[in-house]
């Protein structure tokens, strides 16, 4: 059992280190991805300046996250394609436009939270 614990607990490291490399190289290497860090920066910084409901403030948090999330698997999607080959391609087109329209569709998200809470 005393194993068991062990090879889990080494996995759940491993997770948290290889997670932790990845925001560093998506930081690093990926312009959109400390733009939208900025962005989260400035929209936490005024949650706290401005009046709303702690789910409010819970929901444009988690929204901000959720926008650095899908930034980090649209990287991930374009950086595996351009992987496979850097030919331009009517598939990898498709692929890489969606990616970057649901990056898109999660800053309006963000944006449509903030203007409710403020309008409120």
């Amino acid at each position: 059992m005393a194993n068991y614990f062990t090879t889990e607990f080494k996995r759940i490291t491993n997770r948290f280190i290889l997670s932790g490399q990845g925001i560093a190289l998506a930081w690093r290497e990926e312009a959109s991805f400390s733009q939208w860090v900025a962005v989260n920066a400035v929209s936490l910084g005024a949650v706290f300046f401005v009046e709303m409901t702690t789910a409010e403030r819970a929901l444009i948090i988690v929204m901000g996250i959720m926008l650095l999330v899908v930034e980090l698997l649209n990287t991930g999607i374009e950086t595996a394609i351009d992987h496979i080959s850097l030919d331009i391609h009517p598939l990898a087109k498709k692929a890489k436009d969606t990616a970057c329209a649901a990056v898109a569709l999660t800053a309006v998200a963000l944006a449509v939270v903030w203007v409710l809470v403020l309008l409120d």
